[in-house]
């Protein structure tokens, strides 16, 4: 198979720095155009700036000491960076060999009339055509996230693709859900050797094995339901090989023992529980439309393990603030007072777990005064450097941030203290991300089978019929 040539736009480089190691032993071309944009982008303290600077000074250590002959020819991309990935989202696990180049002439040719102008993007085509009539022998591709670029592309025939190697998933089905159902016949294809006791908790433990228990992972949930949606539900605690130990979960539905005053409403939202209060785990993540209970949940839970068993300190609670509509400007006061309006779902389920009938203005006001000492808001902006011990983290809106970024606030967790990702991939708001690229999609696959993380994928909205049915037809 002949090395293809890939030329590379300023946002896949902007994305993914280092996808430069990431085309195994195909040839990378760069335009100067794709220079220029960096440097227009590198002055100033934001991420996009950083990320600039980053590219450049890749750019420069494969650049430094070649000479403008060797710069010609192509130069070697260091083999040994490339992961898992293979030529732009294939899995071939290669190390990268090919070749990489920089415009060094001008274009001889010129772009159809039908593309006037010298917009950087049409300067980047005219370099992808010029490369064509260059290299008649070779498919030539072009590189670039930006839908628009690529539609132009296809219309004067350039060959042209999305940048897929940050693609977690290839299809947002393959999502673990956190639980299974357990076979009718299963007690019959995996009772025969099955040991049972009871731990120093208290809890009935099991240990079985047979053909199901490759499908399982550590944290996962399995279950056996009856006729009152409750049944059988155990929790997976370990693999080996073919034998598993399972233990049987707390049960936090309507009947049983209340979470500050919140019981649970469905199986899902059981399990969540069972992760949120659980203090072996140390990483949740939680999926689920609008309305399942997400906030809710983690917020009882949190403020049980706060005020009432003082397994953490306080509880840290943060956003993206990325703006459903129009940015309504500049906000006036501290940190704290900034945020406070991006989170009105705080407030709102705050209001839900302290209202009581027979408590007046004063008791009210005292709770409230208790809970902002010990809830504390900020800003994901700041989180940089910081280290939280016994600190209960809670990540609201975690659709909206990258891979990096989540990797950045995770590793801000110091001893004793817990994260909770929550989110919605069905209302991903930043540009770049979609549902299989999202940060919270990539924890939610690494963290898999993880001796000390769990997830669950809430089904079901219990906000209220309205919004239950809203979800489901709009």
């Amino acid at each position: 198979m002949k090395k293809k040539i890939f030329v590379l736009d300023t946002n896949v480089l902007m994305h993914d720095p280092s996808s430069l190691f990431r085309f195994e032993e195909h040839d990378l071309f760069i335009p100067m155009v794709v220079l220029e944009e960096l440097d227009g982008l590198k002055k100033g303290t934001t991420d996009t700036a950083r990320t600039a600077r980053q590219v450049s000074r890749l750019l420069d250590d494969l650049v430094a000491g070649k000479d403008h002959a060797q710069i010609e020819k192509g130069l070697s991309i260091p083999t040994g960076l490339q992961r898992h990935n293979g030529p732009n989202g294939g899995r071939h696990g290669e190390p990268a060999s090919g070749k990489l180049f920089f415009q060094t002439q001008p274009t001889a040719t010129s772009l159809p009339g039908i593309l006037p102008g010298n917009k950087p993007d049409n300067s980047i085509l005219l370099t992808a055509l010029a490369l064509q009539g260059q290299q008649p022998n070779r498919r030539v591709t072009l590189v670039s996230k930006d839908i628009n670029l690529r539609l132009k592309a296809a219309i004067v025939g350039v060959h042209t693709e999305d940048y897929h190697n940050d693609q977690v998933l290839d299809d947002l089905d393959l999502l673990p859900s956190g639980y299974a159902q357990l076979s009718d016949d299963f007690w019959q294809t995996h009772g025969e050797k099955m040991e049972s006791w009871q731990d120093e908790r208290g809890r009935a433990c099991y240990k079985l094995q047979g053909p199901n228990v490759k499908d399982w992972h550590v944290n996962q949930f399995v279950f056996m339901p009856d006729e009152n949606e409750r049944g059988l539900e155990l929790m997976v605690q370990s693999i080996d090989g073919d034998t598993a130990k399972l233990r049987v979960i707390r049960d936090y539905r309507a009947g049983k023992t209340p979470v500050w005053g919140i019981h649970a409403k469905n199986r899902e939202q059981n399990f969540a529980l069972n992760l949120l209060l659980d203090p072996d785990i140390d990483f949740v993540t939680l999926l689920g439309t609008a309305g399942t209970g997400k906030t809710l949940l983690t917020l009882a839970a949190g403020l049980a393990q706060v005020l009432d068993e003082t397994r953490y300190r306080e509880i840290i609670m943060t956003r993206v603030t990325v703006p459903l509509g129009d940015d309504i400007g500049f906000l006036p006061g501290t940190e704290e007072e900034k945020m406070t309006p991006w989170m009105g779902a705080l407030m709102d389920n705050l209001e839900v777990l302290t209202q009581t009938s027979s408590a007046g203005d004063w008791e009210r006001a005292a709770t409230n005064d208790l809970l902002s000492k010990r809830i504390k808001i900020r800003s994901i902006n700041f989180m940089r450097g910081r280290t939280f011990l016994n600190r209960l983290i809670i990540i609201d809106e975690a659709q909206n941030l990258t891979s990096k970024q989540m990797k950045t606030l995770i590793t801000r967790c110091g001893p004793g203290s817990k994260m909770i990702c929550l989110g919605n991939l069905g209302q991903i708001d930043t540009p770049y991300l979609s549902e299989t690229t999202s940060g919270l999609t990539y924890v939610v696959d690494r963290f898999r089978g993880w001796a000390h993380g769990g997830h669950v994928t809430l089904a079901r909205g219990e906000r209220s019929r309205l919004a239950a049915y809203a979800s489901d037809v709009l």
